[in-house]
């Protein structure tokens, strides 16, 4: 049987409530699609070193400690093609990592830097802590493979989002913005030619009671064992 080894970047904590879900989620996942996740919760501090897992889950709960490490989290699942699963915070700190290190865009996150002169992440116009709603799927992307149809209804419990002004040039840098709410707002991005590279505005943790995993979650997991069983073979 092959385990993935897999960090959990995200200052853990227990008024979080997709960080509570974890434990049932990686149980779920070993019962229910035979898919076994050694998990180590990674605090944004501590995101130096993660060259070595099979696996880079960026959860919720931003404002994280260090934005940085958030940042470099994302950059090396980028660079080192490891599977990485970006979810609320974790979908918006994916697109300023993009947005600096490969576009060389001076941009900030409004939650991070209220007093900088340019954001890319800023306050969305109605807040969607608590919100449920419809997602369209691009057909043939990864999401809508992974979910099977070309919508979804999924959870949200967030404040900022993507300033539209930098669509395009996001677009015409590499990065593909596969779903989308009921106005067009971006809801979910993807890495072409990458692995497994999937970040996702609304929280696929919690879906359902937590007893079992979100397709998303379930294909990245897949994907981290699949790297691990070709590492284990090299």
């Amino acid at each position: 049987m092959t385990i993935a080894r897999i960090a959990l970047v995200g200052d853990r904590s227990s008024s979080v409530q997709s960080h509570m879900r974890i434990p049932s989620l990686l149980e779920a996942l070993r019962e229910r699609d035979g898919l076994t996740l050694d998990a180590y919760w990674t605090p944004t501090t501590e995101t130096a070193d993660l060259e070595g897992f099979d696996g880079i889950w960026m959860l919720p709960g931003s404002p994280y400690r260090s934005e940085a490490g958030a940042v470099n989290a994302a950059r090396i699942a980028r660079e080192h093609a490891i599977p990485f699963l970006g979810t609320c915070g974790g979908f918006q700190h994916t697109l300023l990592e993009y947005a600096r290190n490969v576009l060389g865009l001076a941009v900030a996150h409004a939650e991070n830097d209220p007093g900088a002169d340019d954001f890319l992440l800023r306050p969305l116009a109605c807040s969607l802590v608590g919100h449920e709603g419809v997602i369209r799927l691009a057909s043939g992307s990864l999401v809508e493979r992974i979910i099977g149809a070309e919508r979804t209804v999924e959870r949200y419990s967030c404040t900022f989002g993507l300033n539209p002004d930098y669509l395009p040039v996001l677009q015409e840098g590499g990065l593909s913005f596969t779903g989308h709410d009921d106005a067009g707002d971006v809801r979910v991005l993807e890495l072409p030619d990458h692995p497994f590279f999937l970040a996702s505005l609304f929280q696929p943790e919690l879906a359902g009671d937590g007893s079992r995993p979100h397709p998303i979650i379930a294909a990245f997991a897949s994907a981290a064992v699949t790297l691990a069983a070709s590492r284990t073979r090299a």
